[in-house]
């Protein structure tokens, strides 16, 4: 099982990585709009990777990577963000896309880093 938590502020985007991540294998999902509910989400259910913008309405995805991590271990990431420069690295094995979403880069990074 791969469970995959999508951090992300825009309901419209998180719901497009979804789609594209269920169609690539993911097979769980948790959608987080801040920091702090991307954090209660991962104790609810610790995820298998980790979908994040950098920036949120509250909060940050890398501050709340980094409680994750913290929390639950090392945890593959990959930051989708249309703000790459404020990204402030957080895990050695963070992996940065840039939007707009390019799908088949997100498809393919995302095998590359989920675990079978």
């Amino acid at each position: 099982m791969c469970h995959v938590l999508v951090i992300e502020d825009d309901f419209l985007i998180a719901d497009h990585i979804i789609q594209l991540i269920e169609s690539a294998g993911g097979t769980s999902f948790d959608q987080a709009a801040t920091q702090d509910e991307a954090i209660r989400a991962a104790r609810a259910m610790p995820p298998s990777i980790i979908m994040s913008d950098v920036n949120l309405l509250i909060g940050t995805g890398p501050a709340a990577v980094r409680a994750i991590i913290a929390e639950h271990g090392p945890t593959p990431v990959i930051f989708v963000t249309g703000s790459p420069d404020a990204y402030r690295l957080c895990n050695t094995s963070a992996i940065i896309l840039q939007k707009p979403i390019n799908e088949r880069v997100l498809v393919d990074t995302f095998r590359d880093l989920a675990p079978t």
